[in-house]
């Protein structure tokens, strides 16, 4: 019995759960209580066909509802432009939010509905005029994104109302649909040039960035129209937008390379000197601070500019703001990588003290994997080879192929910078070879053809390099990759001459002739690489010893087999080579050859055409890349190869253009320095080419004594520095006056004028401008004005 009055009672409470709920949900609909939103992604069936009826419903709740509906769908990826005419109705809704999701919506469904979107134009223009900045803003958004040729006169118009509204949120907007009304009708241009010029004026740092962006798609060559703006701009810099920073930053990079002076890095004599320009320095003082920024792209933005713009003796500036970066990302990681990699280049030594911070990790990606190596040899230093040697030799064992052929290049790399360390990197590459995976032999066999071509060039006991070919020919049988056998058959023709009287064939070592035994056996299954040189290597080997009959039996078999060779290479290259080696062996020519005449080359000089200048035919370093790929900030960095249209910087001016076409009208016109009572000095020229706003200085100087003064002046006595120099002064002329008084008249006039030209003069000194100074004593009435004066001056 108690069993089943507890189930009634679980049931009726279960019921009342269920109903409060139901209740809760119904009076909390109209606050947006009753749901996150996530119940608009349901796009059922039941869901949506009621969504029309919605929108031609006069209840705003219901409109909202069928918009939130749509936005949503359309976040899922689906195409809702059936409901195009339904949402243009409303655009002109009572409710805010409302006409907010119809302007989104109209956003993307402009383009491929013009002509409905036209209704609604009258709409936008009178929402041009709404009290809310965001209305007018998205008014504007949508009316420049109809793809319209014919209403571009009017988006040029609402252009022109938006820049020179009171919200910097809407000069943005109308920024950023300067270019959308460019690519829509290119004749406008002249009307958004004049629209850019107004913009450039703004002195809110919200819209500065999108004007940068228009700037670079209307008119990018046009870079006098900043001229009056640069100081501004390289000012506002800090307070702009992280994505307007970067626009504004890279506009001012290409004005600094354009308009701007080089700095000079060295003189003649080597020393570093100092001389940057006003302006391009404050371009740099003012974008330092924007290394601290959160934003990879503002960071990596900064980098450019100073990498490009400043003296070498800042490039230390970039390091660690790229190196916090490497912790960002994979992706950030990848490009700031690619962007150290180019420094690298030629300013290694920025980074070759962190080079563990660039060690590879197993969970890096192939790409992250192929730069991080292609960096670690760049920064091979003396203090830090050893370290990257035992780096170098682990990479060898890992599974990635493109990782053990930068290692090994690496290894190659090191012994060619550190002559040293040569013995540990042969020794190592030499093990490369016994190793199991063709790509490790192949890339090892090709480092070692390079260091054995620097060896017998640099050295003078050639010794150990031909114990490495000997080493290698021997293990041609177990060699398959093509280009390691071609590159060991290349080695041994190169380096078969043996002028030792023990030879056993007169000329050749021995293991040259038995490597040419192997090649001419599987002649026929080799691949086109070896077969071009096992050709070549039965012409050294016969130039070396012509009259051997078995290598010269051997050499024809050769020739005979490429002679009837598939490939066209291989039969020319044989042609070619018995016809240059008919006046050493005869015997060797083609045998339908037919006697043309011509010059017939000896021994000596067959030789030399077969032997000499091939000593650097090949190079185990891999090459740099294009320079022009090497930009910082372009795609092409990146991702390794040429990208149309990228933003490569241009040459910088030997001169640069007048500084004074930078002087805003701020600058010309700047709030005067007061130097006297009345009077105002011009601004220092100095000042205004450095870019920097000179602040008025106020300097309170006591006014004439033409008379009777007023209560609480004192005469006027200069510019003076503290009150005992004040008095001392005020004694010395008492004590002048008293002799004075028995001079005659005009020679009291003389001395007071010459006392009164040297008091302007020193006014003039101290304030560094040369300003006229108004002659003192000229009446009572101007001498009382000027001392009331100095009691009310301040200080600005």
């Amino acid at each position: 019995m108690s069993g089943l009055n507890f189930n009634s009672w679980t049931e009726n409470a279960t019921r009342l759960g269920m109903r409060i709920q139901e209740t809760l949900a119904e009076h909390t609909k109209d606050f947006s209580l009753s749901s996150s939103g996530a119940g608009y992604y349901d796009a059922g069936e039941d869901k949506t066909k009621n969504i029309k009826a919605q929108l031609d419903s006069g209840n705003e709740r219901e409109k909202l509802e069928a918009m939130k509906r749509l936005i949503a769908m359309i976040s899922k990826g689906r195409n809702v432009s059936e409901y195009f005419a339904p949402v243009v109705k409303n655009v002109a809704a009572q409710s805010l939010e409302v006409r907010k999701l119809v302007y989104i919506y109209l956003l993307r469904y402009a383009e491929a509905e013009p002509d409905l979107a036209l209704l609604s134009i009258n709409t936008f223009q009178r929402d041009l005029a709404d009290s809310s900045p965001l209305i007018r803003a998205m008014a504007l958004r949508v009316l420049s994104g109809i793809p319209v040729q014919s209403i571009s006169s009017l988006i040029v118009l609402a252009i022109k109302k938006c820049a020179a509204d009171t919200s910097p949120y809407v000069r943005k907007a109308a920024a950023l649909s300067i270019p959308k009304c460019y690519s829509l009708d290119e004749s406008q241009l002249p009307s958004l040039i004049g629209v850019v010029s107004t913009l450039l004026r703004d002195r809110s740092p919200l819209s500065l960035g999108s004007v940068a962006t228009a700037f670079e798609a209307v008119c990018p060559t046009r870079l006098d129209l900043l001229h009056p703006h640069y100081r501004r701009l390289c000012r506002v810099l800090v307070d702009v937008d992280e994505w307007g920073q970067v626009n504004l930053l890279e506009l001012l990079i290409r004005y600094a390379r354009t308009m701007l002076p080089r700095p000079s890095a060295s003189d003649s004599t080597g020393i570093e000197q100092k001389d940057v320009d006003a302006d391009l320095d404050l371009l740099l003082v003012s974008a330092d601070p924007l290394f601290q920024s959160r934003n990879p792209a503002v960071v990596m933005s900064v980098t450019r500019a100073f990498y490009y713009l400043a003296p070498p003796s800042q490039h230390h500036k970039i390091v660690h703001p790229l190196l916090r970066l490497l912790t960002v990302s994979p992706e950030v990681e990848r490009v700031v990588l690619a962007y150290i990699l180019s420094i690298s280049h030629t300013a290694s030594h920025l980074f070759s003290p962190h080079y563990t911070r660039f060690i590879v990790r197993a969970d890096d990606s192939p790409q992250l994997k192929g730069a991080k190596t292609r960096l670690l040899r760049n920064l091979i230093t003396v203090d830090n080879c050893q370290a990257l040697l035992r780096e170098f030799i682990d990479y060898t064992d890992d599974v990635n192929e493109a990782l053990v052929a930068g290692a090994i290049q690496g290894i190659g790399h090191i012994s060619r910078t550190l002559p040293e360390a040569t013995t540990q990197c042969l020794n190592a590459l030499m093990a490369c070879i016994k190793s199991p995976h063709d790509c490790v032999v192949a890339s090892a066999v090709v480092e070692l053809k390079s260091l054995v071509q620097t060896q017998m060039q640099s050295s003078t006991h050639a010794s150990a390099p031909l114990m490495i070919v000997e080493r290698l020919s021997y293990r041609i049988d177990e060699i398959r990759h093509a280009q390691a056998r071609a590159c060991i058959v290349w080695l041994v023709g190169q380096y078969a001459a043996d002028d030792s009287p023990n030879a056993v064939v007169e000329g050749v070592v021995p293991w040259a002739s038995d490597v040419l035994r192997k090649i001419a056996k599987s002649f026929r299954d080799e691949t086109v690489p070896v077969k071009l040189q096992a050709v070549t290597l039965a012409a050294k080997l016969l130039v070396l010893s012509p009259a051997h009959g078995t290598l010269t039996q051997l050499a024809k078999y050769v020739f005979a087999l490429a002679r009837y060779d598939r490939n066209y290479d291989v039969r020319d290259r044989g042609r070619m080579l018995q016809q240059l080696l008919a006046g050493v062996v005869p015997s060797v020519g083609a045998a339908d050859a037919k006697d043309v005449g011509g010059v017939v080359l000896r021994r000596a000089q067959v030789r030399v055409v077969l032997f000499e200048g091939k000593e650097n035919a090949s190079s185990g370093d891999v090459a740099r890349d294009d320079p022009v790929r090497e930009r910082l900030g372009t795609l092409g960095l990146v991702l390794g190869r040429d990208v149309p249209h990228a933003r490569v910087l241009p040459d910088w001016l030997e001169h640069g253009v007048e500084a004074s076409l930078r002087i805003s009208p701020d600058e010309a016109h700047p709030a005067p320095a007061v130097t006297a009572i009345g009077h105002v000095a011009a601004p220092s020229r100095s000042a205004v080419a450095a870019g920097g706003q000179s602040t008025p200085i106020v300097v309170l100087t006591p006014a004439g004594s033409g008379g009777p003064s007023p209560a609480g002046s004192v005469p006027n006595r200069g510019n003076w520095t503290d009150l005992d120099k004040f008095y001392a002064s005020d004694g010395e002329e008492e004590s002048g006056e008293e002799e004075s008084e028995g001079d005659g008249d005009e020679d009291g006039g003389e001395e007071e004028s010459e006392e009164e030209s040297d008091r302007q003069s020193q006014v003039e000194d101290d304030d560094g401008t040369g300003a006229p100074q108004a002659p003192e004593g000229e009446n009572e009435e101007d001498s009382d004005v000027e001392a009331g004066s100095s009691r009310v001056a301040s200080v600005r």
